[in-house]
């Protein structure tokens, strides 16, 4: 449920890569990808790109808070094309995210199974018996004074995977306003989580390309 719906208007579209078949942009953290039913989110990634790109699909999502690379397809051919290789995790993604405290661990994987948390929906749950597979690989970039800087490489594409996982470890993202602690949530302005590499395969040329944009944090 969205009470304060503000995305940012600057840019109002941010555009890393375009072609007859792909369309690859970097959204800003608030920006739902896609519009919700309440007529006051309308705003979202898609709408501003059709106003340019009337044909242009998403074809993955990422979290309204969550900020970074999103591909989408011009035409139904790349859609479908693109779609098989999210579905069959062909792609390649990094994610950086600042979390709270010294993660110990320098490198290592995550391997939790979620599953939605009905009651407090959109939130999601470990659950062993009912969830579905998730895998994370983490890689410890930077040490901060009450922080850790990390690479996320996400195998599976689970809702909220990345925040979850980095819940089980004690280590929540910091500015969460989902999964935070109270120190972890006030520690940053924004969720701290941002989709930095994807690498796919063109549409049509079946060229390997890979996508990269730094964070703002």
């Amino acid at each position: 449920m969205l009470l304060n719906y503000n995305p940012p208007m600057t840019p109002y579209l941010s555009i890393i890569y375009q072609d007859d078949d792909l369309l690859i942009v970097n959204k800003p953290s608030e920006l739902l990808t896609v519009p919700g039913k309440d007529p006051k989110h309308a705003d979202s990634l898609i709408n501003r790109v059709n106003r340019v790109f009337p044909n242009a699909k998403i074809v993955h999502r990422l979290d309204m808070a969550t900020s970074g690379i999103l591909c989408l397809a011009m035409n139904k051919a790349a859609h479908r094309h693109l779609s098989m290789q999210f579905q069959e995790r062909e792609t390649s993604k990094r994610y950086i995210a600042r979390i709270y405290g010294q993660l110990k661990t320098k490198t290592g994987s995550v391997d939790l199974p979620l599953i939605c948390d009905w009651p407090n929906r959109p939130k999601q749950m470990v659950d062993h018996e009912n969830g579905k597979p998730s895998l994370t690989h983490f890689e410890v970039l930077e040490y901060e004074a009450n922080a850790t800087r990390v690479a996320l490489t996400p195998i599976t594409g689970r809702s909220h995977q990345l925040r979850v996982h980095m819940l089980s470890l004690e280590h929540p993202i910091l500015g969460d306003r989902l999964y935070a602690h109270p120190q972890a949530l006030s520690a940053a302005p924004r969720l701290q989580l941002h989709a930095q590499m994807l690498q796919i395969k063109h549409p049509v040329s079946e060229q390997v390309l890979t996508f990269e944009v730094e964070p703002e944090f």
